[in-house]
C-alpha cells in the first residue's frame, strides 16, 4: 500500500451530489492516493463511489484511463490556482527580494500547500518509475507548464536589468525548488505548513536565489 495523504473531497462533492463521472473520479483519487495505481481496483472504485463495475467503463474506462483522468482532473484545478498566482508575478518590482519573497509565498499557499498535488507528486515518486506512461500527461500539463511560465516572467526581470541570467529555465526550476524543499515534507506527512514556516522557507529560497541571480552591480 502506498503511503501517502488521501486527496481531500473536492469541494462540488461538499455542496451536494456529482455527476457521474466527476464523482468517480473524485472516489479514484482517493482510492489511487490510498492504496496506489497497482493496489486499487475498479471494484474498490466502484464501491466507495456507490456506482456499478460497468458504470465506470462507460463513464471513463479501464483502470489506466481512471488514473489517467484522475491525474489530468488533479493537474488542470491545480494549474488554475497556479496561473491566478503568476498573474501576481512581480514584473516591475520596487524591492525585488521583498517583492519575490511575496509571491513565492503566494505560490507556496496557492499550490505547493495544495493536499490533492501533494498527494500526486507522492505518487509521481512512488508509482512513476513503474508506470512512467500514466504520468507523461502530468509532465507536460503540470512541472512543464509552471516552469515555462516561471522562466518566461525570470527572463523579463533578467532583460529589465533585475537578474544576471544564462538560462532562465534552469532557474526557474531551481528557484520553485527552493521554494518547495522546505514544504514538500510536511505536505507529504498531510500537515499544513504554518505561516510562519511558509515565511521562513519562501524567505530563505529568495536570499538564496539572488545571491546565484541578482544582479551585482548597476543595471
Amino acid at each position: 500500500m502506498t503511503d501517502v495523504t488521501e486527496f481531500t473531497h473536492s469541494s462540488a462533492a461538499q455542496r451536494g451530489p456529482l455527476p457521474k463521472r466527476a464523482l468517480i473520479i473524485d472516489t479514484a483519487s482517493r482510492v489511487f492516493a490510498r492504496e496506489g495505481f497497482s493496489g486499487a481496483s475498479i471494484d474498490m472504485i466502484a464501491a466507495e463511489a456507490g456506482v456499478s463495475r460497468q458504470t465506470i467503463y462507460n463513464q471513463i474506462g479501464d483502470k489506466e484511463k481512471v488514473f489517467a483522468a484522475v491525474v489530468e482532473d488533479t493537474t488542470e484545478k491545480a494549474n488554475a490556482g497556479l496561473f491566478a498566482t503568476l498573474a501576481t508575478f512581480p514584473d516591475r518590482p520596487t524591492d525585488l527580494e521583498a517583492d519575490l519573497v511575496a509571491f513565492a509565498k503566494r505560490l507556496a499557499a496557492t499550490c505547493m500547500c495544495d493536499r490533492r498535488a501533494a498527494a500526486l507528486h507522492k505518487l509521481v515518486e512512488t508509482e512513476g518509475q513503474r508506470y512512467p506512461e500514466l504520468f507523461e500527461a502530468w509532465r507536460e500539463r503540470g512541472p512543464g507548464k509552471v516552469w515555462s511560465a516561471v522562466s518566461a516572467r525570470l527572463s523579463r526581470l533578467a532583460h529589465d536589468g533585475f537578474l544576471d541570467l544564462d538560462d532562465p529555465d534552469l532557474a526557474a526550476r531551481q528557484l520553485i525548488s527552493l521554494v518547495n524543499m522546505d514544504l514538500r515534507p510536511m505536505t507529504m506527512m498531510g500537515q499544513k505548513p504554518s505561516d510562519a514556516e511558509v515565511e521562513t522557507a519562501t524567505r530563505a529560497a529568495v536570499r538564496t536565489f539572488l545571491r546565484a541571480y541578482g544582479r551585482k552591480g548597476p543595471a
